[in-house]
């Protein structure tokens, strides 16, 4: 039996496709199992082939429905242990509840490192992911972290576009170290948008633009976005500084409600993402553009399953 052979990937219902695209780049077989809810809205999970001593790779971004997919996660997690997988690394391409990751009012809760705990309770050996909201959430685990990111391919995207005059915007001052990564491959100066939010919900109130936008091609970024409310606003700001046209780049597209429609009616040129969260081909508007990131998934499953460096993938 060959290495690969030994190798199963599995799926809940939080993104089939993404799990068969790994399988595709991997060339094995999506594991068969059955995970659905029963009349009482409970989860369930049965997996239907052998993995005694296999490893096992658990795709399962907790998207929306968030706690769905996230109950679903620990479900396959302990059915697989009970199975005697000998190793259960659960992909989570998108953290759900990572932006609860510090106690920043009173009486609240660090929702990131509770699913941190719940993960690793369940029976998870190993965690892969994809651009967490704030890299300290890889000290929430008590088992091995390899967090990926998708900058290599947003970027990619846009050098083959090779936009003149550019400036990377970073849509927040927690956003700009990663943001002055992007600003570093597109070898392009980075300009940072200053605000305050409000209140808990998704509104904030920009405040000005640290940086020199006017008369050029701006490409905001973030980690997420989730309402579009955010970069909708810095669209706003840097074009009332001048900036000729802007494009936008995030790694989750969770838009929720209204945002596909908000994208759509608002001055961006393009919205461009990584597919770590399903996007429906109603949201896929003539605006948004999703980049595959299975082929990054399936080389970090195929070099964690093989003993190789991960950090590798991304050497100059």
């Amino acid at each position: 039996m060959s290495a690969v052979d030994e190798l199963k990937v599995f799926t809940g219902n939080g993104h089939p496709q993404l799990a068969r695209d790994i399988c595709d780049y991997l060339g094995i077989p999506l594991g068969k199992a059955e995970v659905f809810k029963f009349a009482n809205d409970n989860s369930f999970v049965r997996i239907q082939e052998n993995i005694r001593e296999r490893d096992v790779f658990l795709v399962q971004p907790t998207c929306y429905p968030v706690n769905d997919s996230l109950m679903e996660l620990l479900i396959m997690i302990d059915a697989a242990k009970r199975a005697s997988a000998g190793r259960v690394t659960a992909v989570v391409p998108y953290y759900g509840y990572g932006r609860t990751d510090k106690k920043d009012q009173p009486r609240v809760p660090i929702t990131a490192r509770l699913v941190a705990d719940l993960l690793t309770a369940a029976g998870a050996d190993r965690l892969l992911t994809v651009d967490l909201h704030a890299g300290q959430i890889q000290g929430f685990f008590n088992i091995p972290v390899d967090e990926l990111t998708a900058v290599p391919i947003l970027t990619r995207y846009f050098q083959e576009k090779a936009l003149d005059n550019l400036v990377v915007v970073a849509v927040d001052i927690g956003i700009s170290k990663r943001a002055r990564n992007v600003a570093e491959l597109m070898n392009a100066p980075l300009a940072i948008i200053e605000k305050r939010r409000m209140s808990n919900d998704d509104n904030s109130e920009v405040m000005n633009v640290i940086g020199d936008v006017r008369g050029r091609v701006a490409l905001t970024f973030d980690d997420e976005v989730t309402t579009g409310g955010s970069m909708i606003s810095a669209i706003k700001t840097v074009q009332d500084e001048g900036a000729q046209e802007v494009y936008a780049c995030a790694t989750h597209p969770v838009l929720s409600g209204q945002a596909a429609l908000n994208v759509s009616n608002s001055p961006l040129k393009e919205l461009v993402a990584a597919d770590t969260v399903p996007v429906s081909g109603e949201k896929r508007n003539g605006k948004i553009t999703v980049l595959s990131v299975a082929p990054l998934l399936g080389e970090a499953i195929r070099r964690i399953h093989e003993g190789q460096s991960v950090g590798a993938l991304f050497d100059p």
